[in-house]
């Protein structure tokens, strides 16, 4: 698969194979929604609380008197049956744990399966360069203009901040942008957003390092921090 790489002018000035069978060949839905499920559901808290009638807020007066109006007797307004009142069965604050895990070869795939979806839809946009001189919200909206971007979009940096501090700078204040850093690219973060930009050097790296280790060797020759760890 030949995709093509843009400069900060959206001006094509290469193209960059990416080797499809490394993405898992074909988009594989389940794969990719079980990862999806997995990182929405680990987002959660787990301390929802609701109040029950003692705990709401207002006036504890009677409503209107016990007798002589033919209503049925009340008297203030916080009980469950009306609006505004509390929770019959409240919930209380107990943490729940929504936690969900996937195999870490599966998660793998699945992110790199997310990013082929991307790409069959050209929904991927690489920039040769995506450096600015200073940071300038003008800048970056400009360059968005120039790339095509007309939807919501998530943009992956480099993690070194020296390099991408002006890109970061120029784009956090643009509604909707939402930044990461390109080691961390997840299947939820790419499909929560229409588009993916992405340095061209920042989409290499990912696609050579610790993600692509989806078989036995990301036990037996782990990449990464757990390599450096047991080498230490």
């Amino acid at each position: 698969m030949d995709v093509p790489v843009y400069n900060i002018s959206g001006d094509e000035v290469a193209l960059l194979t990416i080797d499809e069978s490394s993405l898992g060949g074909t988009v594989n839905p389940a794969l990719i929604k079980q990862a999806y499920v997995m990182y929405h559901a680990n987002l959660r808290q787990g301390s929802a609380r609701t109040k029950n009638r003692h705990e709401v807020e207002g006036s504890t007066r009677k409503i209107y008197k016990q007798k002589g109006t033919g209503n049925a007797r009340h008297g203030n307004k916080k009980p469950p049956h009306f609006r505004g009142g509390g929770h019959s069965f409240s919930k209380r604050r107990t943490r729940e744990d929504y936690h969900l895990t996937m195999p870490k070869k599966m998660r793998r795939k699945a992110n790199r399966n997310a990013l082929l979806a991307k790409l069959v839809d050209n929904e991927v946009k690489v920039i040769d360069n995506l450096t600015f001189s200073e940071p300038k919200t003008k800048l970056f909206n400009d360059f968005l203009r120039a790339v095509g971007i007309d939807h919501r979009a998530l943009l992956a940096l480099s993690k070194d901040r020296a390099k991408s501090k002006n890109v970061w700078l120029s784009a956090r204040n643009v509604g909707d942008v939402d930044v990461c850093c390109a080691d961390q690219l997840t299947a939820y973060d790419m499909l929560n957003h229409r588009y993916l930009v992405i340095g061209r050097d920042e989409l290499e790296s990912w696609l050579a390092g610790p993600s692509s280790q989806t078989g036995k060797d990301a036990k037996v020759n782990p990449m990464g921090r757990r390599a450096v760890e047991e080498v230490a």
